[in-house]
């Protein structure tokens, strides 16, 4: 393997983790409208013995935030190892990338002041904001997938240009659509995982009805690929794997959801958040933007020199480790249900 191909392999593993554990914090926030406390926790709270809860968020509250960190590894990696993609890529898909950063902000933001709000109205606002903070950039990452797997229009002068036109086709929202319900199912199997049993059913009931949904619309995605209007694959047996792939892995998604089985549902989901990162990746080398026409910019003409890849491998190997081992701390510390071995954030 040479470096460009590592560092472009650490390039995707970043953004697939951010999927993964973003992801659920994004389809927790869709969700927590449907999974707020359990009956005895409603009745506590009419009789005021108990602080506004919401199971939802519980889950996500030790890993709220810090799983940006893999979103901002991942922008420092193209930064440094890949300035030309980042100088393509940035400008052609500047409103989707100010939209994921909007509802972030929003929806982080009404995530830490909701506890604060004043009555049942006030907090209804900021829920509709949480949700809205979650539904936006799962929305608009599925957009900027699409849009890598669909092609865009390259200039003369060898940029790449996005309008509405590109973003507002069947495809691409059909890919938006697909993601959405993917990282709402994330997030359900997440919940599941980490509520009282009241809560994870209903969690899984969701879990269920949102693959089922995910697969319908994966399976639109397919069809209009193999119509001629969907994805634009340079290496297409390998593509076809990895479609296999999500689909299997959504299968399994749904049966374990079905069968209770939490922990193979998660991990199931995982799967299937993290393969579409793949699927770009390794279904477009070794282009890293492609046009519908099938002509793009590929990794020798993306990456930085040779020396710069070295000294950035230097601080790789401290930098990628020690992001390893913080999640795997967080997610240790933590172990175990909410309410049972840490207290509520929010």
């Amino acid at each position: 393997m040479t470096l460009q191909t590592a560092w472009l392999a650490l390039l995707g593993l970043l953004l697939a983790g951010y999927f993964v554990l973003g992801g659920y914090d994004y389809g927790a926030q869709m969700l927590h409208p449907f999974l707020g406390r359990s009956r005895e926790k409603e009745e506590e709270q009419e009789r005021g013995g108990a602080p506004d809860r919401n199971a939802a968020l519980d889950a996500i509250a030790p890993f709220f935030l810090g799983n940006e960190v893999w979103l901002v590894a991942f922008a420092g990696v193209m930064f440094g190892a890949f300035p030309h993609l980042e100088g393509t890529l940035l400008p052609a898909m500047y409103p989707l990338i100010v939209a994921i950063l909007v509802g972030l902000v929003l929806g982080n933001a009404a995530v830490q002041l909701r506890r604060r709000a004043r009555g049942a109205s006030g907090r209804r606002v900021w829920d509709a904001l949480i949700v809205f903070g979650g539904a936006l950039p799962a929305l608009c990452w599925g957009l900027v997938v699409g849009l890598l797997l669909h092609g865009v229009p390259r200039r003369a002068d060898g940029s790449f240009r996005i309008g509405f036109g590109e973003v507002f086709t069947p495809f691409v929202l059909v890919c938006g659509v697909t993601t959405i319900l993917l990282f709402a199912a994330h997030g359900a199997g997440f919940v599941a995982l980490r509520s009282d049993p009241e809560v994870a059913g209903r969690a899984r009931r969701l879990g269920v009805r949102l693959v089922a949904a995910t697969g319908a619309a994966a399976l639109l995605a397919l069809l209009l690929t193999a119509f001629g209007e969907g994805a634009s694959m340079t290496n297409r047996g390998v593509a076809a794997v990895i479609a296999a792939a999500i689909v299997a892995a959504l299968g399994v998604a749904w049966w374990s959801f079905a069968g209770g089985h939490q922990v193979r549902a998660f991990v199931a989901t995982c799967c299937a958040t993290a393969l579409p990162v793949l699927l770009v990746g390794a279904g477009h080398y070794p282009y890293l933007l492609i046009s519908s026409a099938g002509h793009g910019l590929d990794i020798g003409h993306a990456v930085t020199d040779d020396a710069t890849l070295k000294i950035l491998s230097g601080f790789g190997v401290l930098v990628v480790p020690t992001i390893l081992a913080y999640q795997a701390w967080s997610w240790w510390a933590f172990r175990g249900r909410t309410g049972r071995r840490h207290l509520s954030y929010f």
